[in-house]
């Protein structure tokens, strides 16, 4: 195969040429949000914070805003924890930990240490931010960029970066243009000609179109830069009002509107529409957002290798398929399918497999998300299924055909997709205790 001497030059760029770093991101500081309940992915996040959950095969959610970040140029960033972190710290120091503080550059973990005088968790995510204000203070920047650690998406927030500087804002929002019948789940904002925000409603019952664009609406997604100074004040006032519930969205952003210069950032590709971002708070959009990475083209590209995902993952050998015989064939189709991973004549078609899966003679996996360690016994049928970490699927187990009988032992989404657990089988030291404890 020839390679065209553009794409030999862009090569040697890749492998020659560091990353841009400017003088605007060596001067900003990145706080990933990363305390979330995620309440929404049900039993997915009972023991794992929701920017733990694993997502396409080898990454976890955490992975792409923190890859944004170090694609970006922006190489000093604190994660705030929470809600059981454990596997989050854990896969962050794994991960993460190849940062070298020598040159300036971090990633810190800030777990909720009832760091003010009131003696309490992370009550919000402004909270969040001023129980760890002197940190930021440390630290000196000139710029704070904010970021949810539960959103899939690749983006150059250097880019966000200079239209804050060069509009002269005190706070930037980055925005996307969604359905109107889906904005409910968001933050929804107007903005006038030159993009600066006249009105923002977090969550609201009946959102506002885009004039000129009916039927769609600007909405937030969780990323905001700050200038320093309009921030510390910002978050001090709002730390003293009791009737604030120190949240962005809901307290922060409206209030603040309209005395400061609010700009909204809009997040587009090449060609001027939307890019690709995906929120995946709930069981259906995680399944889906999982499903979309098997597409033979999907739009979000993890095979960029100017834009690489950064992860950790355990050593494994290659995937394996074998058996060769009519009806128990091990064969993967429109699929990913990672490390470690045994198909011993079984067939799976537009699925995600994490490491370390295997499935036995004769099962059939289909538009199913089975993460790592997962075993799947013979002669099993899984359609539109998440199969959590280290659960044991028996022989001629049925998972997909029957929402009434699959009712009974799994979690089924109003959009049919079934979420497995060990615990549902009873497969793990907890889920017999708790059963002893309820009876």
């Amino acid at each position: 195969m020839t390679i065209s001497k553009d794409e030999q030059a862009r090569l040697y760029r890749y492998y020659t040429e560091p990353k841009m770093v400017t003088d605007l991101t060596r001067r900003t500081l990145a706080l990933v949000l990363a305390g979330g309940e995620g309440s929404r992915l049900k039993n997915l996040t009972a023991w794992r914070a929701k920017p733990a959950v694993p997502i396409g095969g080898k990454y976890r959610i955490i992975d792409f805003p923190l890859s944004n970040c170090v694609n970006s140029g922006i190489r000093r960033i604190g994660v705030l924890t929470q809600y059981k972190s454990h596997s989050l710290i854990r896969h962050l120091q794994r991960a993460w930990g190849f940062m070298r503080a020598e040159i300036g550059e971090f990633v810190e973990i800030l777990p909720a240490q009832q760091r003010t005088h009131k003696k309490e968790w992370y009550q919000g995510t402004a909270d969040a931010l001023f129980q760890n204000i002197d940190i930021m203070q440390r630290h000196h920047p000139e710029y704070v960029l904010v970021l949810g650690g539960d959103h899939v998406y690749t983006m150059d927030y250097s880019e966000m970066l200079l239209h804050h500087v060069q509009s002269g804002a005190d706070f930037t929002v980055g925005s996307i243009e969604v359905p109107v019948n889906e904005a409910s789940a968001f933050g929804v904002m107007s903005v006038d000609e030159d993009m600066r925000i006249t009105h923002f409603a977090e969550k609201p019952k009946h959102p506002d179109s885009i004039p000129g664009k009916p039927g769609i609406a600007l909405v937030s997604m969780g990323i905001y830069i700050f200038s320093k100074d309009f921030l510390y004040k910002t978050l001090i006032e709002d730390a003293g009002n009791t009737h604030s519930s120190h949240d962005f969205g809901k307290d922060i952003i409206p209030a603040s509107i309209a005395a400061s210069r609010a700009m909204a950032y809009p997040f587009r590709n090449k060609e001027g529409k939307p890019d690709y971002w995906r929120d995946v708070g709930t069981l259906y959009s995680y399944w889906q957002t999982n499903m979309e990475l098997c597409s033979i083209e999907p739009e979000l590209n993890l095979y960029d290798r100017d834009w690489p995902i950064w992860t950790y993952q355990p050593q494994y050998p290659p995937a394996k398929f074998i058996f060769d015989d009519e009806g128990r064939r091990g064969e993967a189709i429109d699929s990913l399918i990672a490390g470690g991973c045994i198909l011993s004549g079984a067939r799976v078609k537009r699925s995600v497999l994490f490491f370390a899966t295997t499935a036995e003679n004769y099962s059939h996996i289909k538009d199913s998300v089975v993460l790592p360690k997962v075993s799947i016994g013979r002669n099993c049928r899984i359609n539109r299924a998440i199969i959590d970490k280290g659960t044991v699927i028996p022989d001629g187990t049925v998972i997909g055909e029957d929402p009434v009988e699959d009712a009974k032992r799994f979690h089924v989404t109003k959009e049919g997709i079934v979420l497995v657990t060990p615990a549902m089988l009873g497969q793990n030291l907890y889920a017999r205790w708790q059963d002893d404890f309820d009876g």
